[in-house]
């Protein structure tokens, strides 16, 4: 079980970590356009949802299953960093 902790924990602070990002950077940017950057927080709010659900669907090899959602969750993180940068 701890296997799907430390996998909830590192999805909640990974996609944490990309919203306070979109939040820093719209202080750190005045004319930034607000609603582009609640889309991406609209998109990890959404991500997160659907790797928790995931997460939480029967599997016959956990294993296999978490490795797949842990790579999920790299790649479109960096998704969202890349939108993040274009801000």
């Amino acid at each position: 079980m701890s296997s799907k902790k430390n996998l909830k924990k590192e999805i909640n602070d990974t996609l944490g970590a990309l919203i306070e990002e979109v939040y820093v950077k719209e202080l750190a940017t005045p004319k930034l356009d607000i609603k582009k950057s609640e889309k991406i927080i609209d998109e990890a709010i959404a991500l997160f949802d659907d790797l928790i659900q995931k997460m939480h669907d029967e599997n016959d090899a956990p294993k296999k299953h978490f490795s797949a959602i842990r790579t999920s969750l790299r790649d479109n993180a960096a998704a969202l960093s890349a939108k993040i940068e274009k801000l």
